[in-house]
């Protein structure tokens, strides 16, 4: 497993992609592409779910890992949401509540076709003690998180 430095709950990466927050943002907001910036493979599809579009939306995903035995789904319960600016979202089995852990999308325009991208994972919210003694925190590495980044950019190019 991917464990993290002691004490830590959440990592951050941060890259430029050259394209405006609007173009980023619609490819973010739209879980049937999820699919397309996914690195740690997880992700099968979305279940036919509409565009996000405030705090508090559910879009569901067919997902797949060995984590969890095999084949999944889970209810992401929308958490942040600011147009072209940011989205996110806490993870959940599917029918059950967030056990604390988000994934935040952070955009700054840096320039008319340029924006700063920053995905956050965070987990400081994971309170139930027989999740936390499987030590699976961090699931998804830093260098997956770059890697997702990077296919976000390739998917609005």
């Amino acid at each position: 497993m991917n464990q993290s430095p002691q004490g830590e709950t959440k990592q951050s990466v941060t890259r430029t992609i050259d394209a405006p927050a609007k173009d980023i943002f619609e490819v973010l907001t739209l879980p049937e592409k999820h699919k397309l910036f996914d690195s740690s493979g997880f992700v099968v599809d979305d279940e036919k779910t509409q565009r996000i579009q405030k705090v508090g939306d559910v879009f569901t995903m067919n997902m797949q890992g060995e984590h969890m035995g095999g084949e999944y789904r889970t209810d992401n319960h929308v958490v942040a949401y600011d147009e072209n600016k940011m989205v996110g979202w806490a993870t959940a089995p599917a029918g059950t509540e967030p056990p604390g852990w988000e994934w935040i999308w952070t955009l700054e325009a840096t320039g008319q076709d340029s924006t700063e991208v920053t995905l956050t994972y965070d987990w400081s919210k994971v309170t139930d003690p027989d999740l936390l003694a499987k030590n699976l925190f961090p699931l998804i590495s830093q260098e997956q998180m770059e890697e997702s980044v990077s296919k976000l950019a390739a998917a609005v190019s």
